[in-house]
Parts: C-alpha cells; structure tokens; sequence
C-alpha cells in the first residue's frame, strides 16, 4: 500500500542507491520532478526545513508585488544584492546526474520547481520551468522581455548607494538586507514604464495553465514519477504526486526531511541527493 510504514529516518546512501536503482529499473521511463533541495549544494539556499516549515519569512506575494511600490522597492533592493548569488551559481553533482538520466533514456520529462536554470546549464534538455526563469524579466503591462542583468544594471544607476550594501542570501534572488528602502528608485519597463518583475511565478500567482497541461499529459504517459529534493508543501507541485496516484503511477520521493505527498508515495528515499543519484547510476544498466 502506498504510503504505509514510511518512517522518517536516515538512510545510507548505498540502501537508497539500491532501492532507487531497482525502481528506475522498473519503471525506465519516468517523470522527474526536482525542487530547492537539488540546489543546495549550489549554494542557493532553500526555504523549507525537514519537517517542511518555513525556515523565514515567506517571499514576496504576487498580489503585493503588482499593488505595493514600497513592496517592489524593498524587493528590487535586496535582489541587486541577493540575484547574483543564482546568476553566478554552478551547477553541482544533483543537476549532472540528473542530465545523465535523460541521456540514459530514463526520463520523459523533467519538471523542476526551481527557477535558475542549472538543470539546463548541467546539460538537461528536456526541462519545463514550471515557475519560470529568474534570469529574465517581463513587463506586467506590455509584456516585453530582457535579461534580468538588465534590470538591475538601471537600478544601480538609479541607486549607486546600493552597490556598496553586503547580506547573506536568501532564496530566489532574495537578501536578508534592512534599510530604509523609501528613496529606491525602481527601474520600469523602457517601452511603456509598466511594472517590470522577474520572469517567474511569485507565490500567490497561478502557473501558467498551458504549462501545467503539456507537464500532465507527460506523466500520463511515463511509468512512474521521481519527486528530488522537494517537500512538495507547495501545490503547484504536489499536484503532480496526486495525479500520479489517481492514475496509479508508481511514485518515488528522494529528499532530506518530510514530503507532503509522503501519503502517496511507493518508495520514500531520505538520503544526500548528490550521492545517491551517483551511487544509483553506479548501479543501473546502461
């Protein structure tokens, strides 16, 4: 029965590398679907603990972003500090072998949650951003496109001050900076001074509908589903977890902590992921 006795506790990685071998070899087609915890070792930090809470206040909502201006001042703000801890991330063991299963032939498609592109940089190619891109911008108003380097170019002009403030990084582009954020003068959109925001799906925002079908009608057709490094607390990708369970696809989580579809799952791995997903390919036939 899915779901039954799947106590929380620490694995080795050579117990998970088997299991996880054994399920791939069984379902050699499968639906991957990642989250923050594969870009942890990245040096991106993620949001969630192992009992899935939040380790920090939850980022900027859609809603306040579009109606507030102080909101998109303290957002770009901190960003001009906190985006280049993704911008200049690298991709890390998780992402290459990742790619490896594609290359393999072991996936149909990959859906990640993340939204700074390593997946692509490691050498995956079939990848839906299910949140978007971080590394682009889009005005709300006119819908004009530009690299998001761009963005925050016009707003160290606008703000030089800025250049010279210093915090830890948060997730998503985000810093842990406190300043007086009244006289930052935001950077609009150039063709119709609409709002600009980064390219990605704000918490409080739909997915895209167009998005979510193509995704649905790929796990349709697999063999099974593998959740990496998500606690799936966000709908958006539990979704995916509860629809594989209705249509009786095989579901296999690898992740450090809790998941919220640890109900639904066939196979829970809590184990590093880098080492894991190594010591698996070690095993599985090519």
């Amino acid at each position: 029965m899915p779901g039954a006795d799947l106590p929380l506790c620490d694995q080795t990685v050579a117990d998970a590398a088997d299991a996880l071998a054994e399920f791939i070899q069984h379902h050699p087609r499968l639906f991957v679907l990642t989250g923050a915890g594969v870009s942890t070792d990245s040096g991106i930090p993620d949001y969630r603990d192992g009992e899935g809470a939040w380790k920090r206040r939850q980022p900027v909502q859609h809603q306040d972003f579009m109606c507030c201006e102080h909101t998109r001042k303290r957002y770009w703000g901190r960003s001009l500090v906190g985006w280049p801890v993704i911008r200049n991330a690298r991709p890390n063991p998780a992402h290459f072998q990742v790619a490896e299963l594609e290359n393999r032939g072991l996936t149909s498609l990959l859906v990640t949650q993340n939204v700074d592109r390593l997946h692509q940089h490691a050498g995956s190619r079939q990848v839906v951003d299910l949140h978007g891109r971080a590394d682009q911008a889009v005005c709300m108003s006119c819908g004009y496109h530009c690299d998001r380097d761009e963005v925050h170019e016009r707003c160290h002009d606008l703000n030089p001050a800025f250049r010279h403030f210093t915090a830890s990084s948060a997730p998503d582009g985000d810093a842990d900076l406190e300043v007086d954020f009244a006289s930052f003068e935001v950077a609009n959109c150039p063709m119709c001074d609409g709002i600009l925001k980064p390219d990605v799906v704000f918490f409080g925002d739909n997915v895209p509908r167009a998005r979510v079908v193509s995704a649905l009608e790929a796990l349709r057709e697999s063999d099974g589903l593998l959740v990496i490094g998500s606690s799936l607390m966000v709908y958006s990708g539990f979704r995916f977890c509860r629809h594989a369970r209705e249509w009786d696809k095989p579901i296999a989580t690898l992740n450090l902590g809790r998941t919220r579809a640890d109900p639904l799952v066939d196979l829970k791995l809590n184990a590093r992921i880098a080492e894991t997903l190594t010591a698996t390919l070690e095993r599985v036939r090519a």
